[in-house]
């Protein structure tokens, strides 16, 4: 039945965008050209349902999503599974769905330089599975360096400029990713800098609510960064409680069920240009024990909600 609803699912929105082509305002007119951003699902959030990722594809289309943000060990998985990325990407297309990014911890950044040429074949490997299913985005977070606090940023700057390189080879962008809980990247304001003294033209950085609040950059930064300068974005929620020293990526929320300024959040990076996708990452254990299906419909109908109140004049 769900392959079935898929195909009538892809039918129905070939028909919209062809009506809506050729049949003018007398059409609806589709989800993703009345929204600012196109909305996406991060498979942490139903990561503990253990799905096998061709299904979770089809979950995540089949509930409404315009993308999907898989992780390379789940990708990896399913190869060692005995699965096809060729099929599996014809899968993605064939639902409508776009790779927005991916999910990877490969050690581009840290000072021990064997572990670093390492970490750069680890994100070799990495970009070409991303490659081979049709996306050209990878997270590049300060694995391997969360810890370490005496690590420059120039520095930092030259060894992303050297992922962007290898990047460019093969034909998806490394995006510098804002870890809150780190010493190394923890905070907007030094992903920033690293990107701008990279030099490089495709440098751009990853943000996510959560990640924003847990390392104290407040969220008027956002306004600075225009549509080159992000493509994706992490939303999510985080209640009063705990306080910031003490919360972590398990009590994430869904959009709008907790005190994060998402109506600000969201108003910001449309000041600054982003049209990008807004990308659902949860880490909640609560969620993980409940049905995928229900949790997807949830995140994204909340998400819808977050955003229409944001456009609303």
């Amino acid at each position: 039945m769900l392959g079935v609803r898929l195909n009538r699912r892809g039918w129905i929105k070939a028909m919209s965008a062809w009506c809506a082509g050729t049949c003018g305002t007398g059409a609806e007119e589709p989800a993703t050209q009345r929204r600012p951003f196109r909305l996406c699902l991060n498979t942490s959030t139903i990561r503990g349902q253990n799905l096998p990722l061709d299904r979770v594809v089809e979950l995540v289309a089949d509930t409404g999503y315009d993308g999907i943000e898989p992780w390379i060990d789940e990708v990896e998985r399913f190869v060692q599974g005995g699965g096809s990325l060729r099929d599996l990407a014809k899968k993605i297309a064939d639902c409508g769905l776009r790779v927005e990014s991916a999910i990877g911890f490969a050690q581009w950044i840290v000072d021990d330089e064997a572990a670093r040429r390492k970490g750069l074949e680890d994100a070799r490997r990495a970009m070409d599975m991303v490659q081979q299913l049709g996306g050209t985005r990878i997270a590049a977070p300060p694995a391997g360096a969360q810890n370490q606090s005496d690590l420059p940023l120039p520095r930092i700057a030259e060894r992303y400029r050297a992922l962007l390189e290898l990047g460019e080879r093969m034909g998806v962008v490394p995006m510098l990713e804002v870890w809150g809980f780190s010493k190394t990247l923890g905070r907007l304001s030094e992903a920033v800098m690293v990107a701008v003294e990279a030099d490089h033209p495709k440098a751009c950085v990853l943000a996510d609510v959560y990640h924003l609040h847990k390392g104290g950059s407040g969220f008027h930064g956002l306004r600075l960064l225009g549509p080159e300068g992000m493509h994706v974005f992490h939303i999510n929620d985080y209640p009063a409680d705990p306080p910031r020293n003490e919360i972590t990526d398990a009590h994430r929320v869904y959009p709008g069920d907790g005190v994060a300024p998402l109506t600000e959040i969201l108003r910001h990076l449309m000041a600054g240009g982003f049209r990008g996708a807004l990308s659902l990452e949860l880490f909640n254990r609560d969620y993980w024990k409940q049905d995928a299906v229900d949790v997807a419909r949830t995140g994204l109908k909340k998400m819808k909600a977050v955003v229409e109140n944001a456009i609303k004049k």
